[in-house]
């Protein structure tokens, strides 16, 4: 659409927008920055643009027409969302924090933490980008990323890393119905996220990392989001994998309880990477240094080595 060649001037549109509001052509002008005479130039070359009179000119005021009215309440409306649209741009590019995260992590760890953060720094800017695949950190798409994983990533250093504990967790409910003291060594059933990622634990990596051999050890619900794996077991479906440091507040309150004394470490980390030599505005640093501290914290909390 060539929408520029039905567009009266932009100029004349605010003009117009402006005496609208006012019904005044002086308080327009004033507003705007330019002489009165201009504004009415303005006012009269829309008036031949559109073929027909938009004010209706009194000695100390004008009013405008009822078509001019719905236009100015149109263009009100725009000029407010262009001018949302670019303050958002320039607030983006200087002030807002981007972090990227897996979804779970972003979900369950990040997003408390960071409100909690914002309650002590109130004019803190964030944009979490919430995604499982790769976020590139190159490209610029994020100051910093929670990588999951072992060993150093190409694009990025690691600031600080947390290994977490991954332990057998159901709802009391589901507890209350069966007699699990047995795990795995009785009834039961397994959820289970199911995703490529091969640093991710499924099921079968724990029965044979804690030395079990259940009768029955596939799952009976599978996932791809692991949110969606908690919110089955929180509903009493059977028994999730568990991540420590994800499930903390559900644990603390008893939402979720953990199956059995079984538990392993994994020896993939949540590690916090920032871009190879980017230089950080004061604002990603002081982030940086507070997600770093948090990050360790966990591991500190979990006695597990980094």
């Amino acid at each position: 659409m060539h929408f520029r060649r039905k567009l009266s001037s932009l100029t004349a549109l605010v003009a117009l927008e402006a005496v609208a509001r006012h019904r005044s052509i002086s308080a327009a002008a004033r507003e705007i920055g330019v002489t009165q005479a201009a504004v009415s130039r303005q006012i009269a070359a829309l008036e031949e643009d559109f073929g027909r009179p938009l004010f209706v000119r009194a000695h100390r005021a004008v009013q405008p027409t009822a078509e001019c009215l719905m236009l100015g309440r149109v263009l009100a409306d725009n000029f407010y969302g262009m001018a949302e649209a670019i303050d958002a741009m320039r607030t983006t590019s200087k002030d807002v924090v981007t972090i990227g995260a897996p979804v779970a992590f972003s979900h369950l760890w990040l997003v408390p933490r960071l409100l909690r953060f914002r309650a002590v720094h109130p004019t803190a800017a964030f944009r979490v980008v919430s995604r499982d695949d790769r976020i590139d950190l190159d490209g610029g798409e994020a100051d910093m990323v929670i990588r999951f994983g072992q060993g150093s990533f190409p694009d990025g250093d690691v600031v600080a890393k947390a290994r977490d504990v991954i332990l057998p967790v159901c709802a009391p409910g589901y507890a209350a119905r069966q007699d699990l003291s047995a795990f795995p060594d009785c009834a039961f059933d397994l959820i289970e996220q199911d995703v490529p990622d091969r640093s991710w634990y499924r099921w079968a990596d724990w029965f044979a990392q804690t030395g079990t051999r259940p009768r029955q050890a596939s799952a009976t619900l599978r996932f791809t989001y692991f949110t969606d794996t908690l919110a089955a077991a929180r509903a009493g479906a059977g028994i999730a994998m568990g991540w420590r440091m994800l499930l903390g507040d559900d644990l603390a309150s008893g939402v979720l309880v953990r199956v059995g004394d079984r538990e392993i470490i994994s020896p993939a980390a949540y590690n916090l990477v920032v871009a190879t030599g980017r230089r950080a505005s004061s604002q990603v640093e002081l982030v940086k240094s507070w997600l770093a501290a948090e990050l360790m914290a966990e591991a500190g909390r979990a006695g597990i080595d980094p």
